[in-house]
């Protein structure tokens, strides 16, 4: 018998916010996250833009002697995981951590420890790096140390699928509760990977874009369109199996009712032409979850600002959701690319979304693309009686995740 399965703590740190009630409020005041560069000295780089995250005290949330130890991707993650374990109000006392697992993802890891380490090395020799250097960059070091701190002592893993592995991260925690192997799972991810190597390598694939004003940057679905805007950031939830949530008297923030995953087997780094992974991607999601397309109030898009993949992701949802698509907006508008963080984070702000009814924009929308020809809710936020919603996540490698999140009611 399938479990349902809920909702009932979320963190983020993000670009737009350093909370989950601030990203969500820069979320619903169509905040941009977008500005210069600050991480490092971008003389003779295309790109001088990116989404970071600003004005964030790790000490206050990490002691030092610790922080030190962690690559910047695993404190921003255990900073959102932290918020969102505290929400959700599990202890020792009212649950079995040996019960409760770990799933958060990172598309990059620690590259910027990488970095780092390569230059000590090159110039006081190989031997002399840091004794913390491969713990620190190793993409699941992010899950090891959320479990270790919150004490989760079930089962703990590292989605690793480009820009879906978050939304992979918390399908695959989704169905470990749903089908008994875990009563709670703590699943999303983290990403901070703003550095030269990496701003160059997205650079030099023609991925990024390189306007200097942050208006017309990260603007998905415009026809002006022209690459994606780097981010960095966390989105954690809790997840956890309804009649244990119910019974220790936990606040029940959504639920999770559907997920898809497929993959395009077309190409490295471009989406199949006509969407057709993604379009079994949304329609496997809301078979899991049991609903026809009309049910569906919402979208958030993968919407990078990309020209191929916002065309190729419009034709999919047409195939899937014909002519009653409901009102679709792209939040990288706002947060940019958050990469291997962006599925979670986004599933939060759709969860947030349903509760508080109003639906977040996509932000400097100002050429319409007949290509890209949806109710992208333009430069302003609206209320919304939806019910449910589906955030699309898509990855190098052709992976595809999808979920369908709604608004919780008792059955």
């Amino acid at each position: 018998m399938r479990r349902r399965v809920v909702i009932t703590g979320m963190g983020a740190v993000t670009p737009i916010g350093n909370t989950l009630q601030q990203t969500w409020q820069g979320a619903r005041a169509g905040a941009c996250g977008i500005a210069p560069i600050t991480a490092y000295d971008t003389t003779g780089q295309k790109v001088t833009l990116a989404a970071q995250v600003k004005g964030l005290d790790i000490e206050a949330h990490i002691p030092r002697a610790e922080a030190r130890k962690m690559a910047r991707f695993t404190q921003l993650g255990l900073i959102a995981a932290q918020e969102a374990f505290a929400q959700s109000g599990i202890t020792p006392d009212n649950t079995d951590m040996d019960r409760c697992g770990t799933l958060v993802s990172s598309g990059i890891g620690g590259l910027p420890v990488i970095e780092e380490e390569h230059s000590r090395g090159q110039s006081r020799g190989w031997d002399r790096v840091s004794p913390h250097f491969i713990p620190m960059s190793i993409s699941n070091m992010a899950a090891g140390v959320i479990a270790i701190r919150l004490g989760l002592r079930g089962p703990c893993s590292c989605v690793v699928t480009a820009c879906a592995s978050s939304a992979n991260a918390l399908g695959d925690a989704f169905r470990l509760v749903r089908d008994g192997y875990a009563d709670a799972m703590v699943c999303g991810g983290a990403e901070s990977a703003i550095t030269p190597l990496a701003v160059g390598g997205f650079t030099s694939m023609k991925a990024l874009c390189q306007s200097g004003d942050p208006a017309r940057a990260s603007i998905p679905f415009d026809r002006e369109r022209s690459g994606f805007v780097m981010g960095e950031g966390a989105g954690i939830l809790v997840l956890e199996e309804l009649s244990r949530a119910r019974a220790r008297g936990a606040e029940i923030l959504g639920e999770v009712l559907g997920y898809g995953a497929t993959c395009d087997a077309y190409h490295i780094t471009a989406p199949a032409p006509d969407g057709e992974g993604a379009v079994r991607c949304m329609r496997e999601a809301l078979a899991d979850a049991a609903l026809e397309p009309g049910r569906i109030g919402y979208i958030n898009a993968h919407g990078t600002s990309t020209p191929m993949n916002d065309r190729c992701e419009t034709a999919a949802i047409r195939q899937v959701f014909g002519e009653d698509i409901p009102p679709v907006s792209s939040t990288k508008s706002m947060t940019g690319h958050l990469l291997g963080a962006a599925g979670a984070v986004e599933a939060i702000l759709c969860v947030m979304a349903l509760r508080e009814g109003y639906l977040p924009p996509t932000i400097h929308y100002r050429e319409p693309d007949p290509d890209c020809a949806l109710d992208v809710i333009p430069n302003t936020g609206r209320a919304s009686g939806a019910c449910a919603a589906l955030s699309n996540s898509l990855g190098f490698g052709g992976h595809n995740a999808a979920l369908v999140l709604g608004k919780y009611k008792e059955v």
